[in-house]
């Protein structure tokens, strides 16, 4: 068992965490963090990297908000804009045409909370990758939980500095090599492949 966030289909440094347990333990009780993958994830365009970002509702009154509780703002048309982001990106990939229609399913269901979408990203990528992993939620926060933590990992700047081995990128004769983006970059690139890499 090992302890993670749900993160907006999570970087690859969290999947090859991800992948060494058979038990995720997704933390459910931590406060939302601004500039971290709970509500974004880095993809591979013909410009370099792109952010995607979900947009989220922020409270009028001070204090902590927790990310369980993190409302999602639907007044802008997000999904269509990732999805076609996506689609741009992707769509001369060896491997997207056997996911698209899978992925259009997230895209086209209309999530309230952050954490619901956090979650199904996550059962779309395991399910790609068949692997056989389940999850359980926590229903309190523990600073020194009894299990490898990788809460970090949720954090843009507390990534590993170990750089992941390369695979062909979309655009890499033109940009080079990007780490660690979002899962779906290896995926589309790599396919099954992708489980070995990990």
């Amino acid at each position: 068992m090992a302890l993670f966030i749900p993160t907006y289909f999570s970087p690859i440094a969290q999947y090859s965490e991800i992948v060494k347990t058979d038990t995720v333990t997704f933390e459910m009780e931590d406060n939302f963090q601004k500039q971290s993958y709970r509500n974004r994830c880095y993809i591979f365009n013909s410009n370099g990297k792109q952010l995607l970002s979900i947009p989220v509702k922020h409270k009028i009154t001070n204090g902590r908000k927790k990310t369980k509780d993190t409302l999602i703002e639907n007044n802008v048309p997000w999904q269509d804009q990732h999805f076609k982001s996506l689609q741009i990106a992707y769509r001369t990939s060896p491997f997207f045409e056997f996911f698209e229609d899978d992925l259009a399913i997230i895209f086209e269901k209309k999530y309230k909370f952050l954490q619901d979408i956090n979650i199904d990203t996550f059962l779309f990528i395991i399910d790609a990758l068949q692997f056989d992993i389940n999850f359980i939620q926590t229903t309190t926060f523990n600073l020194d939980p009894k299990q490898q933590d990788f809460r970090y990992l949720a954090e843009v700047k507390k990534q590993p500095e170990k750089l992941v081995d390369k695979y062909i990128q979309m655009f890499d004769d033109k940009h080079g090599f990007l780490p660690n983006l979002s899962v779906l970059d290896l995926l589309f690139m790599e396919g099954p492949n992708s489980v070995s890499y990990l």
